[in-house]
Order: structure tokens, then sequence, then C-alpha cells
């Protein structure tokens, strides 16, 4: 009578396992990292060629936003446009760079907009960057 011999040992790795984990982390990912961005969302002005500013997405920057009814933001705090310049001052105690960025919704007041510029200007801001989206032309393909 003849033993009954056990399978071979399979050497191949099962990836599919750790496809599903990476799949899941991806969707995560995808998920939260929206719910990072700095300070408030607002709908910004769209334009043709905006300049790439990579500066405003780091944990330093100081990022002011102005919302459709007029609010002042700095960061994500509201703060009260008379109180804007003393608190961009101290941000700005210390460093070389002395650059803060706006980012104002499209149907802001331009009375209003124009007022944070001159008080980020009265706090000593040496450069001010406009934060603006690109406009998707007509049949572009918006993954480019």
């Amino acid at each position: 009578m003849e033993k009954k011999r056990a399978p071979d040992v399979v050497s191949d790795i099962n990836v599919t396992p750790m496809v599903d984990v990476m799949l899941v982390l991806l969707i995560i990912f995808m998920v939260i990292t929206p719910m990072l961005s700095k300070g408030i969302s607002v709908d910004m002005v769209k334009t043709r060629n905006p300049i790439d500013m990579q500066a405003a997405d780091k944990e330093d920057a100081v990022l002011v936003a102005v919302s459709r009814d007029g609010r002042v933001y700095l960061g994500s705090t509201q703060v009260n446009p008379n109180d804007l310049p003393a608190k961009v001052r101290d941000m700005l105690t210390g460093r070389l760079d002395k650059t803060c960025y706006l980012k104002s919704d499209s149907r802001a007041r331009y009375e209003r907009v124009v007022e944070v510029v001159d008080q980020m200007r009265a706090a000593g801001v040496d450069q001010l960057g406009l934060l603006t989206d690109k406009i998707q032309e007509a049949g572009a393909d918006p993954l480019v």
C-alpha cells in the first residue's frame, strides 16, 4: 500500500491581502486629505494663468482668508480686521521670509479685500501672494 504524499509547498508570495490593505489605505488618505487643507475653504477667484505658490502649503505659512460675507480669518480662526496687523506681526517675528498669502472668495466685496491687504501691509509683510484657482478650459482634461 502506497502512502499518500502531502501536496508540494507553494513558495509564491500571495500579494492579494497586501493589495487589499493598500487600497483601503489609499481610500482613507483620499478621504482625509481634503480635510487637512489650511484655513477655511472659500470659492477662490479663477484665473487663466495662475502662478504656482508651493510655499502657501507649508505648515508655517501665514494664510489670511476673506469669506463671501466679509469675515476675515487668520488660518482657521476668525479675527477682527483691526486686530490683523498685530497678529500677523507676531507671526512674522523672527522670520527671514516675511511672505503672507491671501485667499478670498470670488464673491467677497472688493472693498473688504483691499482693506485686508492694507492691514497686512501695515503689519510689515514684504511679499503678499494672492491665491487663485485655475480656470478649466472647456474640453480640457482635468487630470493634466
